[in-house]
């Protein structure tokens, strides 16, 4: 074989490595959309002391993280003392796109709870636990976690009577929750969601 066959077959051969490199290398994740964000809870009541993010749609500049005072009130970039408090994000982020909306055209307003730290927004844990307490509400907060954090059951505990009273709309609604076999069976259906406000009783074995 001559010297110009053996090039032309050792470049056959390059080529060939660099389209099968190029099949294997994996494929770029997508970029993330509006629509992969996560969304606050709409029925979350904002209080004093919860840290909000406003996120002002194609405006930065105007997009910031504020406490909530004190006095139950919010100021950002153009909207100043705004009352947030007794409020959920939707509204609020309505009542800003109003007053925005002297500046800006279309404002879109998104807010989400970075931290829930009011008394709106405790959940309380009572009787028959190591520690009763009232825990900082988090997205995602589970009738497990909120037991964990207060030590466990007692050895008086009827776990297994416990229930979570809820108040939404001024409507109590009572939620009967099997806590004895979600800690020590692991029976995931007992673990329930809880909301913001909810008090989780644990009562004392009556024998």
């Amino acid at each position: 074989m001559g010297r110009a066959g053996a090039l032309g077959i050792t470049g056959w051969l390059l080529l060939s490595l660099l389209v099968a490199g190029c099949a294997s290398a994996p494929t770029p994740a997508p970029a993330p959309t509006p629509t992969d964000t996560k969304t606050p809870d709409s029925n979350y009541i904002i209080g004093p002391g919860d840290s909000l993010e406003v996120f002002v749609w194609r405006n930065p500049e105007l997009s910031v993280t504020v406490p909530v005072r004190p006095d139950g009130k919010i100021s950002t970039p153009l909207v100043e003392d705004m009352v947030a408090v007794g409020k959920t994000p939707p509204q609020l982020a309505r009542d800003m796109e109003k007053v925005l909306s002297e500046y800006v055209r279309s404002p879109k307003v998104n807010i989400i709870v970075t931290t829930a730290a009011s008394a709106f927004s405790l959940v309380k844990v009572v009787g028959q636990v190591q520690h009763p307490s009232a825990l900082p509400y988090r997205e995602g907060m589970r009738v497990l976690d909120a037991i964990l954090a207060v030590g466990g059951l007692t050895q008086f505990a009827s776990g297994n009577r416990a229930r979570i009273v809820r108040v939404e709309n001024g409507k109590e609604t009572i939620i009967h929750v099997k806590v004895a076999d979600l800690v020590n069976s692991g029976d995931v259906k007992q673990n329930e969601l809880l909301k913001p406000g909810d008090v989780l009783v644990v009562p004392q074995s009556i024998f």
